[in-house]
């Protein structure tokens, strides 16, 4: 049987000739559908691939767990931060040498309670020596110029001494007194003591005279800086220091992204690290300056320290409440999980009813929920209890 031809040409040896118009419409058709076919599949795979990574759970099971409905709440922020401890500057002093002079003898060691005035350490110090002797003598000279003075006065009412005498012996007594005032302004800058001075000015004699280096503020010696046979230079060699440490500062590092939530007047608990205890204080200042080293920025935190648990230097713990309300989406602790990477994420209820992970943004840490700014918002629910046994239904 012969097949058919078209112009000449055979249907089954050489195809069948359409219309060029006719075979485009053709082509556009198929390739249209084709792609539909591919996108088709495509979304087939994606919606099965996230049906098989989301848990499925029986009602038994789901018994087993617990769901937390996420809503907006207003809280105070609390940021947590490191610190380290330092004298309360305002009632710490380093104690400075009023005098020259070799050391002959330490008076106190470190750590020992001490009242304003109490000797600290003695000094063999010339210094110390030459002014107990110009005191003694502007004494003497004070004394008998006024005496002279007193005696000129009644003479010159007499004619016995002129004007001119009786005024120029006013004014040396005036001049001796003014010498005596002096000198005796240096021995209280020297720190003398008030028995001595009664002494010099009884007339009695001073006993080996020796300088004393005295505390100038009630508190306890932190630091020695001297040793016996060292040669103190006046005003220049640091002896000792003496802090009153009922009082400390803790200098807590602020990172910028928490230095909004901190002001002035907030209030702080201080981990000791001594048998999980806690002291209060308040933040009272707050740095203009960023370390250049770390990047963060000092909030100084004032804290009463009557038991002394807090040293110089020692490490803690700082956690600063907020006093300003602040208003984000909270989550418990426990609903918050760690995937292989250690990215933090939360179980959530899909549409369906399964539970598929969603990953979260961390913020600040509330007493035991997180601030979360960004994975969920109002009205998700989530699991705060059972998390982990859905995470291992997930692995399997």
């Amino acid at each position: 049987m012969k097949s058919k031809s078209f112009g000449g040409m055979s249907a089954a040896g050489r195809g069948v000739r359409f219309p060029r118009a006719l075979a485009a419409a053709l082509a556009a058709t198929t390739i249209v559908l084709c792609a539909g076919c591919s996108h088709q599949t495509d979304d087939n795979a994606q919606a099965a691939a996230v049906k098989a990574s989301n848990v499925t759970m029986t009602a038994a099971q789901r018994q087993h767990i617990q769901l937390f409905t996420v809503a907006a709440s207003t809280f105070h922020q609390t940021t947590e931060a490191t610190g380290a401890v330092d004298f309360d500057n305002d009632q710490a002093t380093s104690v400075l040498a009023a005098f020259s002079g070799p050391v002959s003898r330490l008076l106190v060691s470190p750590g020992q309670q001490v009242r304003k005035g109490d000797p600290l350490a003695l000094v063999d110090s010339p210094d110390f020596a030459a002014a107990i002797s110009t005191y003694s003598k502007a004494l003497v000279t004070a004394k008998n110029a006024r005496r002279l003075a007193d005696v000129d006065k009644d003479l010159v009412q007499h004619n016995g001494v002129s004007q001119r005498e009786y005024e120029q012996a006013q004014t040396d007594a005036a001049s001796a007194e003014a010498d005596r005032d002096a000198a005796l302004q240096a021995l209280a800058s020297l720190s003398v003591d008030a028995q001595t001075i009664k002494n010099l000015q009884a007339g009695r004699p001073v006993p080996h005279i020796q300088g004393v280096i005295r505390s100038p503020i009630t508190g306890t010696v932190v630091e020695k800086l001297i040793t016996p046979g060292q040669l103190l230079q006046a005003g220049t060699t640091p002896c000792f220091t003496v802090a009153d440490l009922s009082r400390v500062w803790v200098m807590a590092q602020i990172s910028a992204s928490d230095l909004a939530s901190v002001s002035t007047g907030d209030a702080a608990d201080v981990e000791t690290g001594v048998d999980g205890q806690k002291v209060s204080g308040t933040v009272d200042n707050i740095s203009a300056v960023v370390n250049p080293d770390t990047r963060a920025v000092i909030a100084r935190v004032v804290v009463e320290n009557p038991k002394g648990l807090l040293k110089k230097q020692m490490y803690v713990r700082v956690q600063i409440h907020a006093r300003q309300q602040s208003t984000g989406m909270l989550v418990p602790v426990s609903a918050v999980l760690r995937d292989d990477e250690n990215l933090p994420f939360v179980y959530a209820v899909q549409r369906d009813g399964s539970f598929a992970r969603q990953h979260v943004t961390l913020g600040s840490r509330t007493g035991d929920q997180y601030v979360i700014p960004d994975g969920v918002k109002g009205g998700d629910q989530i699991v705060v209890d059972g998390g982990i046994f859905i995470q291992f239904m997930q692995n399997q």
